[in-house]
């Protein structure tokens, strides 16, 4: 059974699957996640909406980053990659694929590498239950200013 949630832009704020981020913080030892609340906080140390992960420093890292998805999205690869440019701050984006994206260009295409998720992920609420399939599908999108950015030559065509 779907969550009617998923398929709204009411809800924009999805609990990172803990499996995924267990997995992902073996590789990248997480020390602070940059967006998130009390409840769906990965790390002990976190930046919540009074915070403004957005207005805050990132430092030292690395650091983890599932933003609220929707019109801000592209606002926080930016920060991402400023962070990595500017003070050398290692950091994990975890967005949806939306390779038709104007910040997907601008920003994901200088990022060190980006994996893409096979399959939907499912996104847990404040209690650790799944909501259901994302009807997206999901990238992460990792800066890493020790291994380069830059990474990927773009070229984009317009529509005809």
């Amino acid at each position: 059974m779907l969550n009617p949630a998923l398929y709204t832009s009411k809800k924009n704020n999805w609990g990172t699957p803990r499996a995924l981020f267990n997995k992902l913080n073996l590789e990248f030892n997480f020390v602070l996640d940059v967006c998130a609340n009390v409840y769906n906080a990965k790390c002990s140390s976190f930046y919540d909406k009074e915070c403004d992960g957005l207005a805050s420093p990132w430092f030292p890292g690395p650091v983890w980053c599932n933003p609220p998805y929707g019109r801000e999205t592209g606002l926080w690869c930016e920060k991402a990659l400023h962070e990595a440019e500017t003070y050398n701050v290692k950091s994990v984006v975890l967005v949806p694929a939306r390779t038709d994206t104007r910040w997907f260009h601008t920003y994901c295409t200088a990022a060190t590498e980006i994996r893409f998720i096979k399959g939907r992920l499912k996104f847990e609420d404040k209690d650790g239950d799944i909501l259901g399939s994302a009807p997206f599908p999901s990238m992460l999108v990792i800066f890493d200013p020790f291994k380069g950015l830059h990474k990927f030559n773009s070229t984009s065509y317009e529509r005809e």
